[in-house]
């Protein structure tokens, strides 16, 4: 503050006068960190520290995802005020540049105006105003609001007021700024508990062991990038001879993807518990699926019924990628047959497909997260690699193949992992003894 001041604008007080009181109002406002309980404490005392008829603290409030084209997304928003019609303050919506509110959150300078009717940019909230002085309130060089006093009488405002004002200004930022950051802590705690208990509850979805089937090894395992996953597998034994095995991958991650594999979870085995096959219970999904889903939402699945007495794999593929066999001689092809993914049209058709996996072969079936892992240059793991990786451990029981697979991922990527799910389910038929 200026080293000239002598004495302000209430009569008495001296320059160390209100500074004390400036650091009283300081002191008492960080000791809450309710926002409204701060900003109403400031505008209750100011009056004590610089006279005004009319006071308001007006917090810039920016929804860029919700205004049409070229229409300015940052409005003020009052947060505390005295002396004004509120009524007459809610029609005003004043945004970035309108007004002198405007203009001090643009240029993030204070202004002091000893006559309002003189200033071209001034928007009339009250009729009584005759001068008006306004300080940006600034967290991180960036204007986050606009303190503005009014007074009925012309010239109110000293340079000193103003001074006295910016300092103000400068520590409601700062008592805003940690009140901001406190609850940004508290929604983080709340969204981390949040996500604990859906991660919980997902893995409580996912099948709790691996099917036991005379004459075959079978195992599936999961990794998830986030705290819960869009990709999904399930088992389901229909009789002593037949199990429904699906993998599937959700469009987009998190919660979101997470609810949708939830919903695909019941939907799949409500399907397989009235015996449906495997193109039946597809198209029955599918359709629920459209009914229900945004049109930017889809599922790839994969779904068959093995039947361990005949050797056979009745399937359906909507959209997933194609499963790998693995030959008794060491062979492999990445089997290409199967309709579009779930939920993407009203009356897709599915088609059901036998595959035999006699002693010694073995099919793997896969999520995108495996085949997509990038290395540091950008290349993709894609599915030679993977043919490679499963012919190398091809001896492994099907647990110890799936955590091998994963670390020929995860060193492809030279540690970082896959940036989407990844998820394995491997059937093995055991040589005959």
């Amino acid at each position: 503050m200026s080293e000239q001041i002598k004495e302000l604008a209430m009569p008495g007080l001296t320059t160390t006068d209100k500074l004390r009181m400036l650091l009283d109002i300081t002191r008492k406002i960080s000791q809450s960190l309710d926002l409204q309980e701060v900003l109403n404490l400031v505008m209750d005392t100011l009056d004590s520290l610089i006279p005004y008829d009319a006071a308001g603290i007006f917090v810039v409030k920016c929804d860029e995802g919700k205004v049409a084209e070229g229409e300015e997304p940052c409005v003020f928003q009052a947060e505390a005020v005295r002396g004004y019609d509120i009524d007459e303050l809610s029609h005003l919506h004043l945004k970035i540049g309108e007004g002198l509110l405007g203009q001090v959150a643009r240029t993030a300078q204070p202004v002091n105006s000893p006559d309002v009717r003189k200033e071209p940019l001034y928007i009339n909230a009250r009729s009584e105003t005759r001068s008006e002085m306004l300080a940006p309130i600034i967290s991180n060089t960036e204007v986050i609001g606009v303190f503005d006093l009014e007074s009925d009488e012309l010239n109110a405002y000293s340079g000193d007021d103003l001074e006295v004002l910016v300092l103000l200004a400068s520590q409601v930022a700062i008592i805003i700024e940690k009140v901001m950051l406190h609850e940004q802590l508290i929604e983080k705690k709340r969204l981390e508990g949040q996500l604990e208990v859906a991660r919980q509850v997902q893995l409580e979805l996912l099948p709790a062991k691996d099917p036991q089937l005379a004459g075959y090894d079978i195992s599936a395992y999961n990794f998830p990038t986030e705290e819960v996953s869009g990709d999904y597998y399930d088992w389901v034994k229909i009789f002593d001879d037949q199990i429904g095995l699906v993998i599937a991958d959700v469009s987009g991650k998190g919660v979101p993807a997470a609810l949708l594999m939830a919903f695909l979870r019941a939907s799949l085995r409500a399907a397989t518990h009235i015996g449906y096959s495997p193109h039946v219970s597809m198209a029955k999904v599918n359709y629920l699926l459209w009914e229900s889903i945004e049109r930017n939402q889809f599922v790839t699945a994969f779904y068959g019924i093995l039947d361990v007495t005949n050797r056979t794999l009745s399937y359906t593929n909507a959209g997933h990628n194609p499963p790998l066999l693995l030959t008794a001689d060491g062979k492999h092809q990445f089997i290409e047959r199967g309709s579009l993914p779930l939920g993407m049209f009203k009356d897709t058709r599915y088609h059901e497909y036998y595959q035999t996996i006699e002693p010694g072969e073995m099919l793997v079936l896969y999520t995108d997260g495996v085949t997509e892992a990038q290395n540091p240059k950008g290349e993709e793991y894609g599915r030679d690699r993977l043919a490679r990786a499963v012919t190398i451990n091809r001896s492994l029981n099907a647990r110890d193949l799936i955590a091998a697979l994963h670390k020929e991922v995860i060193d492809w990527t030279d540690g970082l992992g896959a940036t989407d799910d990844v998820t394995f389910f491997v059937i093995k038929a055991l040589e005959e003894a």
